[in-house]
């Protein structure tokens, strides 16, 4: 129990250690690599912080897929391990948790918490982060490391009776061993121009939302404004003139003063461009249609509800098959012969492709009444008269 306090108290708050944003032209808006020795390390923390805390696109996009993982309907001949699985993670869904680590992290990890019988009481997702794999010799596994504010506990993979103590869940790496490959990674420089841009627009507004024009000064003589008077004009200037609350105020000019006004050049013009580019390419990392993230100028679906249809069948089902088959391969010692899948028939979304395949069966004069039972997963009957 001390172990299971300990690892509950890092989801009630505590200081986190910060990560400082590198420097660059805009600055914090550089992507979530860092140069170590000529190879380019992935920084977690700062890309969360970047793409999902500061970036609508990702976090929304993040929000659609682990939400509708999490509330997709299961089935299965076990309701213990049903129960288990439904029940939430430090007041978190244990199921949205984990495809959102594996997400943002490209790895999950549920630790198997267990009574004094060595029985499964409750399953607790840790943060990925936190979490670092200990290789035996022969390269596996043997260990994971969970530090939680400077104390770090050790978990073997194994108990004493050869049972699982952690189910681990990843996204597949070709270039790793042991840690899987994350949406958010790959969505890092979309999410570094998608938030260059709304900082460009920002500035543009406080601008009086279009480009600075020039202040143009011609006596005639080829005299110029001394340091002082330069100055002095600049700073009434930013004083009474920038910003979005002075745009459209009259500028009264003396002096042989110009005001030559600056028109937007087709670069600046694309930046809006750019910047739904971009949003695209992070609902694609992520794989939700842009059309239900309201981008402007996407076709690729006819339709809201074939756009839907498609985030089932290409991202949420995969997903959701993906962290059912790990717990249910973790959880395998404790309940032999169970089964743990999505309820296809009570997901709204599916429902004409499940009525079309109902009607192809039911028409299919060939295959007996068991075999269209199989094929619509039932259970066949027996003893058919």
């Amino acid at each position: 129990m001390a172990l299971l306090d300990s690892l509950l108290s890092a989801f009630k708050g505590g200081e986190e250690n910060r990560v400082p944003l590198a420097p660059g032209t805009l600055q914090g808006w550089m992507p979530a690599f860092a140069d170590h020795g000529g190879a380019r390390l992935y920084q977690y923390d700062r890309a969360v912080r970047e793409g999902f805390l500061s970036n609508p696109i990702a976090q929304r996009s993040v929000r659609i897929v682990a939400e509708g993982v999490g509330q997709a309907p299961m089935s299965g001949n076990d309701p213990d391990l049903a129960a288990l699985i439904a029940a939430t993670s430090a007041g978190q869904s244990l199921i949205e948790t984990l495809a959102a680590h594996v997400l943002l992290h490209g790895n999950g990890y549920v630790q198997i918490i267990k009574d004094a019988s060595g029985r499964p009481i409750e399953l607790f997702a840790l943060r990925p982060d936190r979490v670092k794999i200990v290789a035996g010799h022969d390269g596996w596994p043997c260990a994971y490391e969970y530090s939680v504010f400077g104390d770090l506990i050790t978990i073997p993979v194994e108990d004493d009776n050869g049972w699982p103590n952690i189910v681990q869940i990843k996204a597949m790496h070709p270039l790793d061993d042991h840690l899987g490959a994350s949406a958010l990674a790959a969505a890092q420089q979309a999410v570094a121009i998608h938030n260059a841009a709304s900082e460009w627009n920002r500035s543009l507004l406080e601008n009086a939302a279009r480009p600075s024009g020039a202040l143009i000064y011609d006596t005639g003589d080829g005299a110029g404004l001394t340091r002082d008077q330069f100055e002095r004009l600049k700073g009434e200037l930013e004083t009474a003139f920038s910003g979005s609350g002075n745009a459209g105020r009259p500028m009264l000019l003396d002096g042989g003063l110009r005001w030559q006004s600056m028109a937007m050049s087709p670069a600046d013009m694309d930046f809006a461009t750019l910047k739904s580019a971009a949003a695209r390419e992070i609902a694609l990392a992520f794989g939700v249609p842009p059309m239900l993230l309201g981008l402007p100028g996407d076709n690729t679906y006819a339709n809201y509800r074939e756009a839907n249809r498609a985030l089932w069948r290409l991202t949420l089902l995969p997903l959701a098959e993906k962290l059912l088959a790990a717990l249910l391969e973790g959880l395998s010692p404790w309940f032999p012969g169970s089964t743990l899948a999505i309820d296809l028939d009570r997901i709204t979304a599916l429902s004409e492709d499940r009525e079309r395949l109902w009607q192809q069966v039911s028409g299919a004069e060939f295959l007996s009444r068991a075999e269209k039972r199989q094929m619509l997963g039932f259970p066949a009957e027996e003893n058919i008269q």
